[in-house]
């Protein structure tokens, strides 16, 4: 299998470094050879290089030259022929137009699709675009539901199939509670870890408006926020300043270095977040990686992550909130639990077995139309 991005890399820029800007490019691929699949890579690039990387061969495709599609089609097609790949795993749906030109040189190649938060086209480009579409034998989600706007526009070819694939996995391993409140300062009863950025997406004002209802039958509550870009800090600044029941419980850390957030989930009961559109969820992810209680918005794809384990809530709805964190502060389910169920099914290893299934299937599907 032959997984490619199309999102060149910027000149000059070497391949350590290109792994530790794109971690996903790694972290997908591993996943899928984790499950014995052989994972090549191709990244197209200002020049072109071959490196090794924890058993997977990176393939950095020189596409200087290849102005149009076609032409980076062919020089894409000449390289997997080389590598001798069964199925092709295109990151991002925006590269359908990339992607058929290679189909148009490889027909019989099954090319699977990898949904990373992409959105349909406008409608006036549509035409186009589902042709380049008929170049996919599958597309993968983090939740089927997240298929549908491209299904309703009637992008996709009804033989392609549809599945259900976390987005990634995570690297972060359970620890000691009691160790990590030490070494970064958190407590509470419980402890509440916010991870995200202080905009309308993402919906801090609601969150704190139910952490407000929830304190007066949580009194210990205490909920800790990291995040980076702030558009709305402002608004929630006043916020909790001009009520009692935040004032004093709420603690802004602002941004926090990423090795230093496995340290603050292992600190925490809870992880809540109010997102109300998500492809997946990387925080979410690396809060059960940890071991932590999801309180999450009731969107396709927390609902696909966290499963059993989960306490999920209406978007925009803090008496839920409320509820929610209640209910998880009363019911504790243990860190234990939390981890069982990641392991289980967002594991690095539970990706790969997810992927290939997924090749396997569009292998047959392609080899069965083809007699």
């Amino acid at each position: 299998m032959a997984q490619i991005n199309f999102v060149p890399t910027a000149q000059g820029l070497a391949a350590s470094e290109v792994f530790r800007q794109w971690p996903s490019l790694v972290d997908v691929a591993e996943a899928a050879a984790s499950a014995g699949t052989r994972v090549s890579v191709i990244q197209a690039a200002a020049q072109p290089l071959h490196v090794m990387h924890n058993g997977i061969g990176y393939h950095f495709s020189d596409i200087g030259g290849a102005g149009t599609a076609a032409g980076r089609g062919r020089r894409f097609a000449s390289l997997l022929e080389d590598i001798k790949a069964d199925v092709l795993h295109v990151h991002g749906l925006d590269f359908a137009r990339d992607a058929f030109a290679i189909a148009q040189c490889l027909p019989n190649l099954p090319i699977v699709f990898q949904d990373h938060a992409n959105r349909p086209p406008p409608w006036w480009r549509r035409p186009q675009w589902r042709r380049w579409y008929k170049a996919a034998s599958g597309v993968a989600f983090t939740a089927p539901e997240l298929a549908r706007p491209f299904t309703d526009a009637g992008l996709l070819d009804p033989r392609a199939q549809v599945f259900a694939i976390p987005e990634s996995s995570c690297r972060f391993t359970r620890g000691s509670r009691a160790r990590a409140r030490a070494e970064t300062g958190l407590y509470g009863d419980p402890c509440i870890l916010w991870i995200g950025h202080l905009n309308a997406g993402k919906d801090p004002l609601t969150v704190l408006d139910g952490v407000a209802l929830a304190a007066a039958k949580l009194p210990g509550l205490k909920l800790w926020c990291v995040f980076g870009d702030a558009p709305l800090l402002p608004a929630v600044q006043r916020r909790i300043e001009r009520d009692r029941q935040l004032s004093g419980r709420v603690h802004l850390l602002g941004k926090v270095a990423h090795r230093r957030i496995e340290w603050l989930l292992r600190a925490a009961d809870m992880f809540v977040s109010g997102s109300r559109r998500e492809s997946c969820g990387y925080a979410l992810l690396e809060a059960m990686a940890c071991g932590v209680t999801p309180v999450v918005t009731d969107i396709p794809s927390f609902r696909a992550l966290t499963g059993e384990v989960g306490h999920l809530w209406p978007c925009g709805d803090a008496s839920r909130l409320a509820d929610a964190l209640i209910d998880a502060a009363s019911t504790r389910r243990s860190p234990e639990r939390v981890r069982a169920h990641f392991d289980g099914t967002l594991s690095f290893e539970a990706v790969g077995r997810q992927w290939a299934d997924a090749y396997v299937q569009v292998l047959d599907g392609r080899r069965r139309r083809a007699r």
